[in-house]
């Protein structure tokens, strides 16, 4: 896993004509909490300099859109998240193109006494992948959840995802993934903040595993009309993993 960081240039000239707001910790909270019900547009970029015991690396750049909506009168988000890819077949090959589209959508469950709210809801990804080396081939199903008790302080929560493939290319692995996200975001002074988000992946139908550990530091802007810019950078080594 290497450094995250998010559309660094356009944001930050963004925030330069931004007016002089200083965010409390509550717009800091709101601005990383997953569970935030507003419309965002998020890029972030996920880069591997080099894979384990490979001389080759690996990027994703990551387009991320959150829709809030309500079924039922009960509030959901629905987040789509579509990558283009950039990876090794580790014999000196190289592909970049678009990788699958993932999709899921979450209710929105506030527990006013634990000060907590919880997600819970379906996941599907689709094969949109436009080389064989950027996707999986298959299309997935499975479920994703997600608690976020936001304090003063901070934030100490957790993302999980699980699917299962259940249709696509015969020549393609059968896909039974399951990715663990600790959130932990802890407040500093004028909209900064410290951060480790590292996603921790296991493929349960291969038996591999990758458990990464990020730490890194970010800052929100606040602009007109209550909209803010949040950037961020969170380096993440890989603490132990079986491929």
């Amino acid at each position: 896993m290497g450094a995250k960081s998010f559309a660094a240039t356009l944001t930050l000239l963004l925030a330069a004509t931004a007016p002089a707001q200083k965010p409390s910790s509550n717009d800091v909270n709101k601005a990383n909490k997953p569970l935030t019900p507003a419309i965002t547009v998020n890029f972030q970029d996920q880069g591997a300099p080099q894979l384990y015991d490979l001389d080759e690396g690996a990027n994703s750049f990551l387009m991320r859109d959150v829709l809030p909506h309500k079924l039922g009168g009960l509030p959901q988000i629905i987040r789509f998240t579509l990558p283009v890819v950039t990876t090794p077949n580790g014999k000196g090959v190289e592909a970049t193109g678009l990788g699958d589209l993932n999709l899921f959508d979450l209710a929105i469950f506030p527990l006013k006494k634990a000060r907590m709210a919880l997600g819970f809801g379906p996941q599907f990804t689709f094969p949109t992948a436009t080389e064989t080396l950027t996707g999986t081939g298959n299309w997935q199903a499975g479920l994703a959840a997600v608690a976020v008790p936001p304090r003063k302080w901070g934030i100490a929560g957790a993302l999980q995802t699980w699917q299962h493939s259940f249709a696509g290319s015969s020549d393609r692995s059968t896909q039974n993934s399951l990715i663990f996200q600790p959130l932990v975001i802890y407040n500093l002074p004028d909209g900064s903040y410290l951060r480790s988000t590292a996603g921790w992946s296991f493929d349960l139908e291969q038996s591999h595993y990758a458990i990464p550990i990020g730490a890194g530091v970010g800052k929100i802007w606040l602009l007109h009309r209550g909209t803010s810019v949040n950037v961020f950078a969170e380096p993440q080594w890989t603490a132990a993993h079986e491929a």
